[in-house]
């Protein structure tokens, strides 16, 4: 570590210590101090990838706003409207429509829009002179609806027009040979009564039919037009929906939009506060450095703002889709950009954001089960490629498109069939590492009824994969990265099997099925190949493969055995822990095009420099647009989970089956957490004050033991349940907990 670097992290500490002062304990004052402005407009939109501008939704819709303050463009998209065709640049998430509001006497003036992150309400500024134009806005969590309402303070008025727009040129790009447009139907109008609706259908050439609409109505208006004066606030609401939640979605609109009163309005944004309020509640923490702390909740704002609908979880750009075709196809890439957005919502206890992972890896079971025969004769398995949409689509099919125009990607052997897997067989045991997460987290038995048939036939395939050589599990054949083609042993696909195989076994015993498979399953994990070293800047580090690359520029893959497939912690052997903090330091990948969301929970799993990841964190979290996409990365999503993910994993860990108190934080910052989900279904609360962890209480939501770590080391335990009160002692304390109870722990006598 260089002199610079240390004095730089030793000011960075001091200063976040001192910032931090009286800390809050309530979601209101935590949340709440947290405001996120734009005093710019958007510059990156509409795009093919993430945008710069200020993104509102609701799980199943979202707008992102754009323009100067004398023309304001709503873009909106729906997580459920795509055109759904299995081929290669023809199926993707595409744009709904546009909502655009013009006040032309605005032109030159200032700019400001802020989005209160604990209630959920964006409201904008712009102020010409003396006059001051607002409006407040929110996409309803509790109704699929916009509501905007507008005021003027100044004399005089302002003449005004809200139009819905089909998207046009700007937004359906057409780039032949291979990105052509496919702008399907359209239809745009007005009823009798003013209401303004528009729709977009996808049924030609498609595979599965796709409708949605927007209605628009301006209150106490039937032309759009409108006149702002002082103290007479103009109102418009949008009404949303598809053909997938309702028979006939523009009529469906239309009456939305016309059912919203005044008093209809206010009712909506009530129960849109509680809901957010609600949401905020489930778990929070508060930590000193306010920078990295108001990342973690701009990430789980955004997160919840694309992420509810149980079929049609968010693509690779979440719900702001502003212009076709979207990069990746805007799909669900399964080597990690589909996992890695939900990879903090496990332990930030939001399991409805995170529910909408898995529909379409199960809807695409029958593919996988295709590839598997067709490509290695395994008839009861499932092999992946990299690219899916919703409803079993697979994006990244090839094509007779592409048979003209990319004949090269048969020959280097990234088309396998008509699948494109780039030579990775790590597609599926990546797409079990979220369900693995899940269902340690919950012990749901719903849901692991839900997935399990995919998590066995994902093991069968493996189990019939591997070759078996002198008392080995091999793997040929398999790819560490893209076009990395004939890798054997690669450490990435090391790690998703051993993860895979505990998972399939530990599952299949809760359900009480496949007893007779545990055996095998439990003997494949523990004889697959030992993970290969090298050295590298005078240390000793993972080699990315046994036999092919060792090391790649970028990207995380080769700690990624790390995390998120959860193989080494802080019960590890020391010298896998020496190797992967050596791997780490030379990686150094904490701003990486891909692999951020990966490296820094990583870290914290095997014990890195607490103060040298927060250091790297709160750089990471300067180096965002407001909207919390990061600076630059054309990604989008993926990133929202690398802050709360690597600050719950600090304030505490649940891995290897031991709960740990602060495992990775300095001791000389005080923070605070409340219900941090961790494995085996606890939710845990703590404070860390002056070096000393108190008000510790953790709720048994399955009644599973619990192994803890004790917070007081030389310190006897007291335990308060609902039978009355123990106390143990010791390093580690088992406790047998009941269903439902909450149990209070507190040092006790000194040994």
């Amino acid at each position: 570590m260089t002199t610079t670097f240390k004095s730089t992290l030793l000011g960075f500490m001091l200063l976040s210590f001192s910032a931090f002062g009286q800390e809050a304990q309530k979601p209101a004052d935590i949340v709440g101090k947290h405001i996120i402005r734009f005093t710019e407009p958007a510059k990156r939109i509409p795009s093919q990838s993430s945008v710069d501008a200020p993104l509102l939704g609701n799980g199943y819709t979202g707008v992102a706003l754009s323009g100067q303050p004398e023309k304001q463009v709503f873009y909106v998209a729906r997580n459920d409207f795509w055109r759904l065709k299995a081929a290669h640049n023809e199926g993707y998430p595409v744009v709904l429509g546009k909502v655009e509001l013009f006040i032309p006497q605005l032109e030159g003036a200032s700019f400001l829009i802020e989005q209160q992150l604990y209630d959920a309400i964006t409201t904008a500024r712009f102020q010409k002179g003396d006059i001051v134009v607002t409006y407040k806005t929110f996409v309803s969590a509790t109704d699929d609806i916009l509501a905007v309402e507008i005021s003027m303070t100044g004399k005089g008025s302002l003449e005004g027009d809200i139009r819905l727009a089909l998207p046009g040129e700007k937004e359906i790009l057409n780039q032949p040979p291979v990105g052509l447009a496919h702008p399907g139907k359209m239809e745009i109008g007005a009823t009798e009564k003013g209401i303004q609706y528009l729709s977009r259908t996808f049924e030609d050439s498609v595979d599965i039919p796709t409708k949605a609409a927007i209605a628009l109505q301006v209150i106490g208006n039937k032309d759009g037009k409108f006149t702002l004066k002082q103290g007479k606030p103009v109102r418009f609401v949008c009404a949303f929906s598809s053909n997938f939640k309702t028979a006939d979605c523009v009529d469906a609109v239309i009456r939305k939009a016309t059912e919203c009163t005044p008093k209809r309005l206010s009712a909506i944004e009530k129960d849109h506060k509680q809901w957010w309020h609600n949401y905020w509640e489930k778990s929070y923490v508060s930590i000193p450095d306010e920078l990295v702390e108001k990342q973690y909740y701009l990430s789980l704002y955004g997160t919840a703002s694309c992420s509810r609908d149980l079929d049609f979880p968010p693509p690779i750009f979440g719900t702001w889709i502003t212009q076709e075709q979207p990069g990746w196809s805007g799909d669900y890439h399964l080597n990690y950009n589909h996992e890695a957005p939900f990879y903090a919502l496990y332990s930030a206890n939001r399991i409805e954001q995170a529910n909408p992972y898995y529909s379409p890896i199960l809807a695409i079971i029958p593919r996988g089960k295709y590839y598997s025969e067709k490509i290695t004769g395994i008839s009861d398995g499932i092999l992946l490629p990299v690219g899916i949409g919703p409803l079993g689509i697979e994006t990244t099919r090839w094509s007779p498109l592409m048979e003209q125009h990319r004949k090269d990607w048969k020959k280097n052997g990234s088309i396998e069939d008509d699948g494109m897997f780039h030579g990775q067989k790590s597609n599926t045991a990546y797409a079990v590492v979220n369900l693995a997460m899940q269902f340690y987290h919950t012990y749901d038995k719903d849901f692991a009824e839900k997935v399990y048939p995919f998590v066995r036939l994902t093991a069968n395939f493996w189990e019939e994969y591997l070759k078996y050589e002198d008392g080995r599990y091999m793997i040929y054949n398999d790819a560490i990265h893209e076009g990395t083609i004939g890798t054997v042993n690669p450490i990435l696909s090391l790690g998703l099997v051993r993860l895979l195989m505990q998972t399939v076994t530990d599952m299949s015993e809760f359900l009480g099925v496949d007893a007779d498979k545990r055996d095998k399953w439990l003997f494949i994990k523990d004889h697959l190949p030992y993970y290969t070293f090298q050295e590298r800047n005078g240390k000793t580090v993972f080699r990315y493969s046994e036999k092919g690359t060792d090391w790649w520029g970028d990207n995380t893959l080769g700690i990624q055995h790390i995390y998120p497939s959860g193989q080494i912690g802080l019960d590890s052997d020391p010298k896998l822990l020496e190797v992967s903090v050596n791997t780490i330091s030379v990686m150094q990948r904490w701003l990486d095009f891909n692999g951020s969301n990966s490296l820094f929970p990583a870290a914290v799993r095997v014990g890195y420099d607490a103060d040298t990841i927060l250091y790297h964190l709160h750089r990471y979290s300067e180096h965002t647009y407001p909207n919390g996409y990061q600076l630059n990365n054309p990604h989008g999503i993926e990133n929202w989970s690398t802050v709360p993910n690597t600050i719950n994993e600090m304030l505490c860990m649940g891995h290897q089956g031991v709960v740990r108190i602060f495992p990775v934080w300095s001791r000389h910052k005080d923070a605070s957490f409340h219900q941090i989900r961790v494995e085996g279904a606890f939710l845990v609360s703590a404070k860390l004050k002056n070096g000393e962890v108190t008000d510790l209480s953790i709720f048994s939501e399955k009644g599973r033991e619990l192994n803890l770590l004790n917070p007081w080391k030389n310190c006897k335990v007291k335990v308060k349940g609902e039978k009355g009160e123990s106390v143990y002692e010791g390093e580690r304390i088992k406790i047998s907990t009941q269903a439902g109870v909450n149990y209070h722990f507190s040092s006790s006598i000194t040994k």
